[in-house]
């Protein structure tokens, strides 16, 4: 069965990191491109970070471009966020997903999410 699962959310102060994971069954993640993705409160969907599956080139949306760090490691059939500096505008749910393609366009999988709050 095909799944992608997060983990790694919680509260967090403002100023501080969390790291999440997206772990991968039933597939191999080497052949797809991860994205991750929020969706705040209110709010639609949007993309925030993704890397290719050929070369691991990395985007970011401007928002959290220097906070965040997305990496993958496929021997472990895993992709991280690295997310520091954490501000509360960054309060979500957070998804993975993969595509099956160099690019984090038409998504094949989604994981279920993992929430995010940035509060003091």
């Amino acid at each position: 069965q095909v799944q992608l699962v997060e983990s790694g959310g919680g509260l967090v102060q403002p100023g501080g990191s969390l790291r999440l994971s997206c772990a991968a069954s039933g597939f191999t993640l080497d052949y797809y491109a991860i994205g991750w993705f929020r969706q705040a409160p209110g709010k639609e969907r949007e993309g925030v970070s993704c890397i290719s599956s050929s070369d691991g080139s990395t985007y970011y949306t401007d928002s959290v471009k220097g906070r965040f760090t997305i990496s993958r490691d496929n021997a472990k059939n895993t992709v991280y966020l690295q997310m520091n500096s954490l501000k509360p505008e960054d309060t979500a749910v957070y998804y993975c997903a993969g595509a099956r393609s160099d690019y984090c366009l038409d998504m094949d999988y989604w994981g279920k999410g993992t929430l995010v709050t940035v509060s003091s």
